[in-house]
């Protein structure tokens, strides 16, 4: 994700997603396949309609502020939108690159930049260690 999004931005899409996804798991359940989304008759939902339909997510789920910016403009920004989550949150570099079926290479070639809020963290663990 080109220019990533501040760390608030990117928690409250987020939020609102997780929200909208748990909705939809409590109203339709899944697929037998483990899709959470299919038509009426169980076949694959059209890649126009998971356009629109995220679309329309994102004027529900988002400020008006942050609807008007590139903030999760693509469905695959989920998948974005996931991996910075997980790094912020500490999740083992190894770890989120295997849930994402990256390397860890490729992780911090896409993802390093989208790392915020971290260098308090990163002083207390540093003042830690050189302190044991």
């Amino acid at each position: 994700m080109r220019g990533c999004l501040g760390g608030d931005a990117r928690r409250g899409y987020v939020d609102a997603q997780g929200r909208i996804l748990r909705e939809h798991l409590e109203e339709f359940g899944a697929a037998e396949d483990g899709r959470l989304f299919r038509t009426s008759t169980g076949g694959t939902v059209s890649a126009s309609i998971v356009w629109r339909v995220c679309q329309d997510a994102r004027t529900i789920g988002l400020s008006p502020e942050q609807v008007v910016t590139p903030l999760a403009d693509r469905p695959y920004d989920l998948r974005h939108a996931c991996a910075t989550l997980l790094l912020n949150a500490g999740v083992p570099p190894k770890e989120v690159a295997r849930r994402l079926g990256h390397s860890v290479e490729v992780l911090w070639k896409v993802y390093a930049g989208c790392l915020d809020g971290d260098e308090e963290r990163i002083n207390r663990m540093i003042e830690k260690a050189l302190a044991a």
